[in-house]
């Protein structure tokens, strides 16, 4: 039975970082952060896992849902872990040849020895065995030696501009001929002989990009740095609400200038069009496990803001059939529809063949459920990856192509959802 022990915080902040420390030393650490930007359904402002009791992974394909269900059900406490896109294969009749330059597990997830829930100003920590005592004094008296041996990072693409304009033509010609209605096509940015300092990666992202589902994954020799500013699927209670993104545009030089375009986008017929379909796609998704006339749309075009980019942010619900396990509710929906388009396994073939990497875990998932059955997973998007073993360092940006998409500027939106990446590497490894 896992035990639960409260400790105030003078500086929470401070206590954060140095846990972030800490954290990384064990093999398995997750950080979930959501820098005060909490929506109405966010539970928790901060929560991190750290070391394992148990877990489970997937490497290659499999029921690895079912492997999931199972776990929970043996075990009946809280579990954080990720699914990467490439679990399609396992849910439709689809396949991944593409590199994978980091090769992530398809799914893994723990039963972490230490959870730490971080408030304003105290931090609850859960554990099954040991001192959280110590683990308390420990963290907080934790020094940081940083020996990394840092060097100079050279981002290159996988495909040319040339090439990545070409593909959208081509796609364009797809949703022209009526097989698809709308594809988010994404590239790839990498680095070989990358040596980084993950956590030093992290805190940089952060601070130039919060985003209510940041989030800091370690397996083993292999990270995740990410800023994601989308939710893929909660559940509390019988309630499940999905939050896809679609309609991006960039932040203003001022307050007048921002404004300005955050009404043109919330005006924008184009965003609107892509936003509307990926909202009928989960619609659809969540139709699949819910009870019959429950799914609605609670806020459709709301439009956030973050640090360099406006967003478009619908929000759809529904109440899960008590005769549909919640793990099923997750596969029923996965991938998420805002990474693939519409219809949605269309899309994923042409994503196959227009795409020259494998995603793995981006545009997969991060995240945890709870002894209840509650869960709460994040979109993997602006994000770094990163494998430490082979040095290679990855992101992916995309965006939704439909008829009326421009390919010179689906490429610049590209470029801007990176543009945080690249600079908070270019600021530590120049």
């Amino acid at each position: 039975m896992r035990k639960f022990k409260k400790y105030p915080l003078s500086n929470p902040q401070d206590f954060k970082r140095k846990l972030l420390s800490w954290g990384v030393q064990h093999e398995i650490f997750i950080n979930l952060e959501s820098n005060e930007l909490s929506s109405t359904y966010s539970s928790y402002e901060s929560i991190a896992a750290v070391d394992v009791i148990s877990s489970i992974d997937v490497l290659e394909g499999g029921d690895s849902f079912e492997v999931l269900k199972n776990f929970y059900e043996a075990k009946q406490d809280w579990l954080f872990g990720n699914l990467a896109y490439d679990l399609k294969n396992e849910t439709e009749d689809l396949t991944s040849i593409h590199p994978d330059g980091i090769e992530m597990p398809l799914l893994h997830f723990f039963q972490p020895k230490w959870i730490f829930f971080i408030g304003k100003d105290e931090v609850e920590i859960g554990f099954v065995e040991g001192d959280s005592d110590v683990v308390y004094n420990e963290i907080n008296s934790f020094i940081d030696i940083d020996q990394s041996d840092e060097r100079g990072i050279n981002i290159e693409s996988k495909i040319t501009k040339t090439e990545y304009i070409q593909k959208v033509d081509q796609i364009k010609d797809h949703i022209q001929k009526g097989d698809i209605y709308e594809l988010n096509f994404c590239q790839e940015f990498y680095a070989n002989n990358a040596i980084i300092n993950p956590v030093e990666v992290y805190v940089g992202l952060n601070e130039r990009s919060p985003a209510p589902f940041s989030c800091f994954y370690k397996y083993h020799d292999k990270y995740l740095i990410s800023s994601s500013p989308e939710r893929f699927l909660k559940k509390t209670g019988n309630k499940i609400i999905s939050q896809p993104i679609k309609g991006t545009v960039k932040r203003g030089k001022n307050d007048i200038e921002d404004l300005v375009l955050k009404e043109m986008l919330a005006g924008n017929a184009k965003e609107q069009s892509e936003n509307v379909m990926i909202v009928d796609l989960v619609r659809n998704d969540l139709s699949r496990s819910s009870k019959l006339g429950t799914v609605s749309v609670e806020e459709l075009f709301g439009i956030y803001s973050f640090e360099h980019v406006h967003q478009m942010i619908s929000t759809v619900s529904a109440e899960l059939d008590e005769n549909i396990h919640f793990v099923d509710a997750i596969k029923n929906a996965f991938p998420m529809g805002s990474m693939t388009g519409a219809p949605k396994v269309s899309s994923m073939k042409l994503i196959e063949e227009y795409e020259v990497s494998k995603r793995g875990l981006f545009s997969g998932s991060i995240g945890y459920i709870s002894p209840n059955g509650d869960f709460d997973f994040n979109v993997i998007i602006r994000s770094i990856l990163y494998n430490a073993t082979s040095q290679y360092l990855s992101f992916t940006t995309g965006s939704a192509i439909t008829i009326n998409s421009n390919a010179e500027k689906e490429y610049d939106e590209c470029l801007l959802k990176g543009k945080a990446l690249r600079q908070v590497l270019n600021s530590v490894y120049v």
